[in-house]
């Protein structure tokens, strides 16, 4: 198991990372990957941090995680002779700097603007193509420094599909030990108990996490944090990706760009609650709290939309066993799930 060997989450925290790099030893010479918006944010900062410091750093910017562009940091690192990596920015650069990390062969350390996701602490990464997107392995982060006064400029719905893809923990969770007791797949109980911890922390808080609050970014960023960890542990996504996952790939395909991956998942782990007979009002109630979408047109999306993403769900992974089986939903059970659990 490889985790974050050093996480330093708080208020005014990127002063630390000179400090970080040294601990662990990186050389003088470093590659910060990063994007327009996000090195205004705060990557132009981590570079003056780190050259007063000593470190020859390397701005390179790039665009959404694809393997093109993972390609071409890929050889700027080469170029440049980086020997490690800032990820600066959200999901998709951090993304990129994990699969740049692995075929490197370099540490990299995760320096969040925004928390849309779990992945700012995972070894796998989310690369987006013509067919949606792929979770590939990638590897763990080094180190992870969250500071939570720059994560709070970002716009709040970042924050909200952060917590909501956490909260959706709870049914990948149930898909898991489903897996378990039918298809006698690998299970690992610290795993579970990290991942549910994590969404368990979002719902019992979900009242207390809203927009102009810099406290809200406090208590998501551990359990979002832990819940990557998570993943670690088990050597899988299985703790955090079930059936709501492969709701949310199939609407990628289907209707890309109308919602944020975290919204998707929180709404599709609504019905696949309902369908483990399990108490989905929980977990919408929770994501009301935290301003998330629970419905298709919080979605952008008609209500057939969804029809067609939970029909066409179980074909996303054939190797993932969860709640729909092996041969999904016909169109009118699919119906029903959605509108008894008002999501249509």
């Amino acid at each position: 198991m490889t985790f974050p060997r050093n996480v330093i989450v708080g208020h005014d925290t990127l002063p630390e990372i000179p400090n970080m790099c040294e601990q662990f030893g990186f050389a003088k010479d470093g590659m910060i990957i990063t994007g327009d918006n996000t090195y205004k944010a705060a990557g132009r900062t981590v570079k003056e941090y780190m050259e007063d410091s000593g470190y020859d750093m390397h701005v390179q910017f790039t665009g959404n995680a694809t393997l093109a562009n993972v390609e071409d940091v890929v050889s700027a690192g080469k170029e440049t002779k980086s020997k490690f990596i800032l990820a600066v920015g959200g999901g998709s650069k951090i993304d990129i700097a994990k699969m740049v990390a692995k075929q490197m062969r370099i540490p990299f350390i995760s320096v969040p603007t925004s928390v849309a996701h779990d992945g700012i602490a995972s070894g796998r990464a989310s690369l987006k193509s013509d067919m949606g997107p792929k979770s590939v392995d990638a590897v763990v982060p080094m180190g992870i420094l969250a500071d939570s006064a720059i994560i709070y400029k970002s716009p709040y719905r970042y924050l909200v599909s952060g917590c909501a893809d956490v909260i959706s923990n709870i049914t990948a969770l149930k898909d898991w030990d489903f897996a378990r007791r039918i298809k006698n797949e690998p299970f690992s109980k610290t795993a579970y108990a990290l991942s549910e911890m994590s969404a368990n922390t979002i719902i019992d808080n979900s009242k207390l996490i809203k927009p102009g609050l810099e406290e809200s970014v406090h208590i998501a960023l551990n359990p979002i944090i832990i819940s990557g960890v998570s993943m670690a542990v088990a050597g899988s996504s299985r703790p955090t990706s079930g059936a709501e996952h492969m709701f949310s790939h199939a609407l990628d395909i289907l209707h890309p760009g109308r919602a944020m991956h975290g919204e998707q998942c929180g709404v599709g782990s609504i019905m696949m609650m309902y369908l483990h007979g399990g108490d989905w009002m929980r977990i919408r109630n929770a994501l009301k709290d935290i301003g998330a979408p629970t419905c298709a047109k919080d979605l952008g999306l008609k209500d057939e939309d969804i029809i067609d993403a939970l029909v066409e769900a179980p074909n996303i992974r054939k190797d993932r066993f969860t709640i729909l089986g092996d041969n999904g939903l016909d169109r009118e059970v699919a119906e029903v799930v959605a509108k008894t659990t008002m999501v249509i």
